[in-house]
């Protein structure tokens, strides 16, 4: 009886890790204090896990910002401009990395695959040398044995790890970190070398990164790297884990065929298609570790189901070969449904968290050995067939509406050089016009004001007062700044998704649910249980309030239906774009009830579309297009003089640029000064766009305050390859998570520069 957690939150049923990182980064705590946090939360995770029955323990899923970054302490891949030369790393070099410091840009973020979660993408070149610089992964495994707990230490393996990274600044575009094998591999027979004498029996490699479409040489890199490493395997079960999609054919051989690999973990939550190659044939005396328990939504288990599927698994592989895993990581689903003291009991019924599916991975591993927990089987089944059954679920008048969206493409009447002409006629802006994102600084007030009339210790007339008192300071504070185009600041929200979620039929939340997206940050995803419908305006009232305080036009901000729904817990009972079209549904009835209360510019925030990308190349016409239909379904019944904003985060759109296009938006508004002005070698390379466009001037993620030359500067190079009558001058995203002391001289030297550029371009003429 065997079961199999691949990862696990790291952030803390309560986010003490979220906290003490916090602390200990405003100089409030010392590293000491930051690394008893850390030891407790793992020692406590590791007990849970030994207490649940579970034989295969992870080690180093811990991170204290990302587990990609560990990779590059652990092989000493520091990019030269951070000053360290050798040593072990410690905090001041991996937070800077990290996070920036004073003087350097911190490196760049994106998406882990198609998941909310950011990695920090590690920068290569051909003279990057490696070393071993942090023992953690030793040392983790050393602290789970002092504990009596043997663990399986986890890294990333070398092959995935090369492919996520990008060449270094300086390094030819055409450089392949992949080339860097030979490198990396003496760094990582170190690491074997030193678990093996501390007295590790495993290890589990993750190679995500056989999910991709990957080339015949990029597979052939598996293969080398894991011959090479075969002598430093002796004595220890080598597993070989996969997630968040199928393997394809290809990969699959390849996989089963790696030199002194004894254990093979796929995802067969989201890649039911692994399911045929393993039944058309299985490496015979290896483990198969079924990773049958979603890592990433929070649905239960269905039991009997799920049971059905390994017994079919062993008849394959072989008695006692299947181990029973989770789908991916853990650390994507929050952490323990215990903490939910307000959920509905019908909803809870459904549901588990990580704790929760780490009982059930033990009860599958039981049941499948021969000792089944009929009362746990039974309870299950009651909670799928109340589920299945809950009027809750379904809403036949909003089943129908969404059915009767596939007949047409939802398009505004006139195309956009036309609209932008009849909006600049209402809305006289200058060139160069300057907005923000949305999200004004979150005080602790606000946050308290909130809290407090959740609670009911403050009334609404209290709160709303608060709010307005806000909302005015924002504004004042935007007319003394000369941006053009304002927002109200959003200080009634909590986040973007959460917000809406918590006024949409269909939708609940959760109190303590709790995901890390990146670093500290954790965002609480709704989850979507039924039919979605908007019962009553959720945003005019503000909206409307802030544009009576000032003559400027005032920006009302929507989240779009694609991010409400990739960034929620979404139902897994019918096809994901179902549930989107009901989204874009009540979001139009939104947009159309702002028109009509006079608000002139209406941003629809896209900032999840390109992590919904399915990982497959075969799958991802389908999905772009029923995203931008959604998009498009929420706007298109505005006149030509509203104009429709949307703003995207983290993101390669080079690939996709053509449906950014079919969106159809008015203006976009992106990020980009992480990402290396990468999204500017689209229009580069001849990409026409017409449409209003505002590539993000400076990264709020950085404490950092960027001068008026540095902003100028940036609005220079992306005036080389746009047109300045469609660029829009603004930050890469929301102020919300910075302080007023970075974000007003922030954007007073951002409205300079585009003012110092405007009268360049006028002399110019």
């Amino acid at each position: 009886m065997a079961g199999h957690i691949v990862g696990y939150p790291r952030m803390g049923p309560k986010r003490e890790l979220k906290f003490a990182l916090e602390s200990f980064w405003d100089g409030k705590s010392t590293a000491e204090d930051l690394q008893k946090v850390a030891a407790d939360l793992r020692s406590s995770i590791w007990k849970q896990m030994a207490d649940a029955g579970i034989k295969y323990i992870p080690s180093n899923t811990f991170s204290y910002y990302d587990q990609v970054l560990d990779t590059t302490a652990m092989l000493g891949a520091v990019p030269p401009r951070y000053g360290w030369n050798s040593g072990e790393i410690g905090f001041d070099i991996y937070f800077s990395m990290a996070r920036g410091n004073a003087s350097l840009p911190a490196m760049e973020m994106t998406k882990w695959f198609d998941t909310n979660y950011h990695f920090i993408v590690p920068e290569l070149g051909p003279d990057t040398k490696f070393s071993y610089a942090s023992h953690k992964a030793v040392s983790e495994y050393k602290e789970a044995k002092a504990l009596g707990i043997e663990t399986v230490p986890v890294v990333i393996g070398p092959v995935s790890y090369l492919l996520f990274s990008k060449p270094a600044k300086g390094v030819e575009k055409s450089f392949s970190p992949l080339s860097l094998l030979g490198k990396v591999l003496p760094v990582y027979k170190e690491v074997l070398a030193e678990l093996k004498a501390a007295g590790a029996l495993q290890i589990q490699f993750d190679e995500p990164a056989l999910v991709l479409d990957l080339g015949s040489h990029q597979l052939q890199a598996f293969t080398e790297a894991y011959s090479e490493l075969e002598s430093s395997f002796s004595g220890l079960h080598v597993l070989v884990q996969t997630y968040f999609a199928d393997v394809p054919e290809a990969a699959y051989k390849t996989i089963t065929s790696l030199n002194g690999v004894t254990g093979f973990g796929f995802d067969l939550v989201r890649g039911s298609k692994t399911l045929d190659l393993i039944k058309s044939g299985f490496p015979s005396g290896k483990h198969l570790f079924a990773g049958v328990v979603d890592g990433r939504n929070i649905w239960a288990n269905d039991l009997a189901s799920s049971l059905c599927t390994l017994k079919d698994l062993e008849a394959i592989v072989g008695k006692g070969k299947v181990v029973v895993s989770t789908s991916c990581s853990l650390m994507h689903a929050p952490v323990d449904l215990v903490n939910e003291t307000k959920l509905d009991n019908e909803i809870k019924s459904w549901l588990a968290f990580a704790t929760q599916k780490v009982v059930e991975v033990n009860a599958l591993a039981r049941a499948l050995a021969g000792d089944k927990d009929e009362a746990f089987f039974s309870a299950n089944a009651a909670a799928q067939s109340s589920r299945k059954s809950s009027p809750r679920v379904t809403n036949q008048e909003v089943q129908k509406a969404a059915a009767a969206l596939r007949g047409s493409d939802h398009r505004r009447a006139t195309n956009v050089t036309a609209r932008l002409d009849a909006q600049q006629k209402k809305l006289n802006l200058p060139i160069l016009p300057t907005t923000t994102i949305g999200s004004f600084p979150q005080t602790m007030d606000l946050r308290r004001a909130r809290r407090e009339y959740k609670a009911n210790k403050i009334s609404e007339e209290e709160y709303v007062n608060a709010m307005r008192e806000e909302i005015s300071k924002v504004v004042k504070l935007q007319e003394e700044l000369d941006i053009d185009v304002l927002v109200h600041g959003e200080p009634e929200r909590n986040d973007m998704v959460e917000y809406f979620g918590e006024q949409l039929s269909g939708i609940t939340f959760t109190v303590n649910g709790w995901v890390q997206s990146y670093g500290s940050r954790c965002v609480k995803p709704p989850i979507i249980f039924g039919d979605v419908s908007r019962p009553k305006p959720m945003t005019v009232f503000w909206s409307s309030m802030a544009q009576s305080m000032t003559s400027r036009p005032m920006k009302a901000m929507l989240t779009g239906p694609v991010t409400i729904l990739n960034w929620s817990f979404v139902r897994n009972d019918q096809p994901r774009f179902e549930t989107c079209y009901q989204i874009a549904l009540a979001i139009k009835n939104e947009v159309e009830d702002l028109e009509a209360a006079g608000i002139q510019v209406i941003q629809i925030d896209e900032a999840a579309l390109r992590e919904g990308l399915p990982l497959r190349k075969s799958e991802q016409a389908f999905y772009l297009d029923w995203a931008v239909h959604s998009f498009r379904i929420t706007n298109c019944g505005v006149q030509d003089t509203t104009q429709i904003h949307t703003h995207m985060c983290y993101s390669n759109f080079n690939d996709i640029i053509h449906s950014i296009i079919d969106m159809d938006a008015d203006v976009i508004t992106i990020e980009n000064s992480r990402s290396d002005e990468k999204l500017l070698s689209v229009f580069r390379e001849g990409v026409k766009y017409g449409a209003g466009i505002g590539p993000g001037v400076y990264d709020i993620h950085s404490p950092r305050i960027p001068s008026t030359e540095e902003i100028a500067d940036r609005i220079n190079k992306m005036l080389a390859v746009l047109e300045m009558n469609i660029l829009w001058v603004n930050p890469d995203c929301g102020l919300k998570t910075r302080k007023y002391a970075e974000v007003k001289p922030a954007l007073t030297n951002m409205v300079e520069a585009a003012k110092l550029l405007r009268k360049q371009l006028a002399s110019a003429k």
